[in-house]
């Protein structure tokens, strides 16, 4: 289990690098892709990446590619040492 998350709104309107590696899940907890990067405080989410592309985010080995996805802020519900989940809406 993942260790208690902050809320987006209680902390800086930027991400940093220590976030690099997590995964990224949906509401129900299923993993819909990894943090490969984070540019001006953006994360960008590989979705769904093999466990070697997992690895080498976390080594930092892996930049940004063009199959990366910018996760705004807006998206993200907490964020944990070991995730990011995203906030559902209707």
């Amino acid at each position: 289990m993942a260790a208690a998350g902050r809320s987006v709104d209680a902390m800086s309107s930027t991400l940093s690098d220590d976030v690099i590696g997590n995964d990224v899940v949906d509401t129900h907890g299923d993993r819909v892709g990894v943090v490969t990067a984070v540019e001006y405080g953006t994360p960008l989410v590989d979705p769904d990446p093999g466990l070697t592309d997992k690895l080498k985010a976390r080594l930092g080995w892996e930049d940004a590619s063009d199959e990366d996805f910018p996760l705004q802020e807006a998206a993200i519900d907490t964020v944990t040492d070991d995730e990011i989940r995203l906030r559902y809406e209707r």
